[in-house]
């Protein structure tokens, strides 16, 4: 089981976003951790709420439950209001803080490692820190074992001079806690219920509590302003980083480069400078990435190359060329070996194997069959001022540069649209179609235009 603390205010972070939402890589705070519970299959999780509850609500949704804290009034307080929902269940509770988006699965299932290998009653993460001024000193006895937590202002000068420190993160013995809770009071300073008092009930109830160092100390980082959240911004995308180039990704410059945690990359594909890939995207296999992609929540099939390019809810079969200066809206779905060049934008609409639009183009609700080429300039009019309508081009056929197809038109297989023509009936299969005036040229009339433009210029100077 796990309870997730998400109450506070987050008043330092400056921001009308309550705290546990501000996004690390991509993903809410309170998501990271919720994924790390996840991760252990923690049968049950909740979610203290406080501050910004409905926000948080509509976030995690049904992934874990939630208990509400109306006033805030300390972590022990907080843990406390989980009670109605975890109080009578066996087994172990991992306590964590919804502002701590660096923690990771690992290290806690050590942690209820330990403390189930030493039938502990609460197992408290620390860590060592070179700078520990301010936090919580771990004190262990000559077992080993945790016997106490001292705070920064009541250490002495050999306990200050510890720097292994209290993260705030436990497992508990899940009956043991809230025991221990009905004890905790508010005689302190701050009026308020903390919960390090549990660990020294338990300590004078002569019940075992262990201590386990994470290996890492930056995944105790909490979050608790706009420096710190680009602390662990910075931290989880060199984490993610590494996780893809030891998978077998090449990133040609990782501190240019950035992807979001869920993202996945197949191997050997190439991700060049500048590239930002966000949401769950999806990329295959010996693709090239870059430079400057900015992809977004898009599927991509093996051998994709997609250069200068965004990419936002699309999907693209193998050995696709997108870019440069290309637009993939939502709705966008390419097939195999289908080119899209330099300022084109596609917008939910199906391209099938082999399609060619390579310039200055727009192709927005279509259907477009295999092998059809479009010349530069030719674009889909899809809007009628209030409804969009579709355009169906058949397979083979040829769109010449500067078409308007309005829609909703058919284009039927293997058709030949004349460059320059704006077409507003169906094309059937084999057709040739032209729609432009014929050309009529009036012999030395530019003559007299020019002179007729040079008189108008001169009244208006006078």
């Amino acid at each position: 089981m796990g309870i997730v603390l998400a109450a506070g205010q987050g008043k330092r972070m400056k921001s009308k976003l309550y705290k546990v939402l501000h996004k690390v890589c991509g993903k809410p705070m309170v998501g990271h951790v919720v994924s790390a519970l996840e991760q252990i299959d923690a049968k049950r999780k909740v979610v203290v709420v406080g501050h910004g509850a409905d926000s948080v609500k509509s976030y995690l949704g049904e992934r874990v439950e939630y208990a509400m804290q109306e006033q805030q009034l300390g972590t022990g307080h907080a843990v406390l209001q989980a009670k109605a929902l975890l109080g009578e269940e066996d087994g172990l509770t991992v306590v964590l803080y919804g502002d701590t988006p660096l923690i990771t699965n690992a290290s806690l299932l050590d942690m209820i490692k330990l403390h189930q290998e030493t039938g502990a009653a609460a197992t408290v993460m620390t860590a060592i820190m070179e700078d520990p001024t301010g936090l919580g000193r771990i004190i262990r006895d000559s077992s080993g074992r945790l016997s106490s937590i001292v705070e920064q202002k009541d250490c002495n000068d050999q306990e200050r001079a510890i720097k292994e420190i209290n993260s705030g993160m436990y497992c508990f013995t899940n009956r043991k806690l809230f025991d221990a809770l009905n004890k905790v009071t508010n005689q302190n300073a701050q009026g308020e219920y903390y919960l390090t008092d549990v660990i020294g009930i338990l300590v004078g109830d002569n019940e075992i509590v262990q201590a386990y160092c994470t290996h890492d100390a930056m995944e105790t980082l909490g979050v608790n302003d706009k420096v710190q959240l680009s602390e662990a911004e910075r931290i989880m995308r060199a984490r993610i980083n590494n996780k893809h180039m030891l998978a077998g990704v090449t990133l040609l410059d990782p501190l240019t480069t950035y992807i979001e945690t869920d993202v996945q990359i197949g191997a050997d594909t190439i991700v060049a400078p500048g590239s930002v890939i966000r949401g769950n995207t999806v990329i295959g296999e010996d693709c090239y990435i870059g430079p400057q992609a900015d992809i977004t929540d898009s599927t991509i099939a093996d051998g994709v190359q997609v250069k200068y390019a965004v990419l936002s809810e699309a999907e693209v079969g193998n050995a696709t060329a997108i870019g440069p200066y290309a637009y993939l809206r939502p709705g966008a779905k390419l097939g195999s070996n289908v080119k899209i060049g330099d300022f084109v934008e596609i917008k939910n609409a199906t391209l099938a194997d082999d399609v060619k639009v390579s310039h200055l183009s727009y192709i927005g609700d279509a259907i477009v069959g295999k092998n059809v080429n479009f010349g530069c300039g030719a674009i889909t009019v899809n809007y009628d001022g209030f409804n969009k309508q579709l355009t169906e081009v058949g397979e083979d056929a040829f769109i010449g540069s500067n078409v308007n197809l309005i829609a909703p038109l058919k284009i039927g297989k293997g058709a030949y649209v004349v460059a320059g023509s704006t077409i507003t009936h169906d094309v059937e299969p084999n057709d040739v179609a032209i729609a432009r005036e014929r050309q009529v040229n009036k012999a030395g009339y530019a003559a007299k235009l020019r002179s007729k433009f040079s008189e108008k210029k001169q009244q208006t100077k006078s």
